[in-house]
């Protein structure tokens, strides 16, 4: 059987993609080396559901810093919002209401999304709202959860694990179903 020069050509090029596929794998990205387990991944941590949730410290809208794990040992509800999203302007008093109802059990963080301290502000006292309202300056903490719509809205357990994640507005069923699972009942 002949050979032609095409199926050569064509034989070279599969070699050397193999070949330069595998010197990324083992030479460039060190955390994806299947034959070194002990390696680290370079990647940055992702929130995951069932794992423990990623720390963080803010400053309040009052100016004192809050972490979230000095919250460890009650359920926090960690909500990502925005002044101009309407139905986070919605689900705030349904936040304020739970966070009510359950202040033993219950803390209720509403990060804002990189906005000025007035905006938020003026937002607050328009809505009457007395929670945890955290600024997230460069929307760090926002890009480290990974959130990708307003509102969003983390359940974290009293152990510090997260539960659950819901995009989107929030509704009393909702709200009360998720707090349900996590032991936070009247």
């Amino acid at each position: 059987m002949k050979i032609t020069k095409s199926w050569l050509w064509i034989i070279a090029g599969l070699v050397a993609g193999l070949f330069a596929g595998l010197a990324f794998l083992f030479f460039f990205a060190p955390g994806m080396n299947p034959l070194n387990r002990s390696s680290v991944s370079i990647a940055p941590a992702v929130p995951q559901v069932n794992a423990p949730a990623l720390d963080f410290e803010l400053q309040s809208l009052d100016g004192s810093p809050v972490s979230l794990s000095s919250l460890h040992g009650r359920v926090v509800l960690v909500n990502f919002w925005a002044t101009w999203c309407g139905p986070c302007r919605l689900e705030m008093p349904l936040l304020q209401d739970a966070q009510n109802r359950y202040e033993d059990k219950l803390a209720v963080l509403a990060v804002n999304d990189d906005e000025s301290p007035q905006a938020i502000q003026t937002f607050v006292n328009d809505l009457e709202l007395r929670l945890q309202v955290l600024l997230d300056p460069g929307a760090k903490i926002t890009q480290q959860y990974r959130v990708r719509g307003f509102p969003t809205t983390i359940f974290i357990d009293s152990e510090g694990i997260t539960r659950y994640e819901h995009i989107g507005v929030l509704n009393q069923d909702s709200l009360n179903g998720y707090l349900a699972e996590l032991g936070v009942t009247q």
